[in-house]
């Protein structure tokens, strides 16, 4: 059974289907898109030894070898430029997807669609999105297992589209959503600022810039948290 998350970044992958999945673990989505798609490809990138024979035996298990390819590696160091034309990325911190997106900048040439699934951080993958020329055009927040999990879904645009700070932090689609998802980690969000800004305060030198940045943030939470839509 493939977990709700994966479904929704699956749900994404537009036909014909030939994508490289980044960090693919055990392979499971790559396994689930070819088994729904029998003229789907993907390639299963995995960094370390485990992941990579789990996913090799995932594949063996399922009978993709045809469709599937288990490739050892960093990041997009699995893809040839031009070979896939959408890329998934799931189940990491915002830094580490972008340092993934930026190492391999030569390996995006040809890739139109990325679907990201930042674990924190996701202000952080927008940014580099909107400073790229993909355009995010559709988000989604969902609540699994009691975590809350962000995916952003952008097409290589023909120029960049800016976004304001408030539209990075919260995301532009999720922002005018506003579900309940969205203001529960919000609202979570809010209290873990309240506490950092009362720790930095105690500082012998409070860092007044970070401290004046998160007071904004606050601001802007409060005004959603408070917001009529959803």
């Amino acid at each position: 059974m493939l977990s709700n998350r994966l479904k929704q970044l699956a749900h994404y992958l537009k036909e014909p289907i030939n994508f490289a999945d980044i960090g693919s673990d055990h392979a499971y989505l790559p396994c689930y898109v070819c088994q729904l798609h029998p003229s789907a490809k993907a390639i299963a990138g995995e960094v370390n030894q485990g992941p990579f024979e789990r996913a090799r035996k995932t594949v063996l298990e399922y009978q993709l070898l045809d469709q599937v390819d288990v490739r050892k590696g960093n990041g997009l160091a699995v893809i040839e430029p031009g070979e896939v034309e959408q890329v998934t990325i799931a189940g990491m911190g915002g830094k580490l997807i972008r340092s993934i997106l930026e190492e391999g900048e030569e390996k995006l040439k040809g890739v139109h669609r990325l679907i990201l699934q930042p674990n924190i951080d996701a202000q952080i993958v927008r940014k580099w999105l909107a400073e790229n020329q993909y355009q995010i055009f559709a988000e989604e927040i969902i609540d699994e297992d009691g975590y809350i999990y962000e995916i952003i879904v952008a097409d290589l645009a023909k120029e960049k589209k800016n976004l304001t700070e408030k539209e990075l932090l919260f995301g532009p689609f999720l922002l005018k959503e506003c579900n309940q998802v969205f203001r529960q980690k919000w609202a979570h969000e809010k209290d873990k600022r309240l506490k950092l800004i009362e720790q930095m305060r105690q500082a012998s030198q409070p860092p007044m810039d970070k401290i004046n940045l998160l007071e904004k943030q606050l601001d802007w939470i409060e005004e959603v948290l408070t917001s009529d839509n959803g």
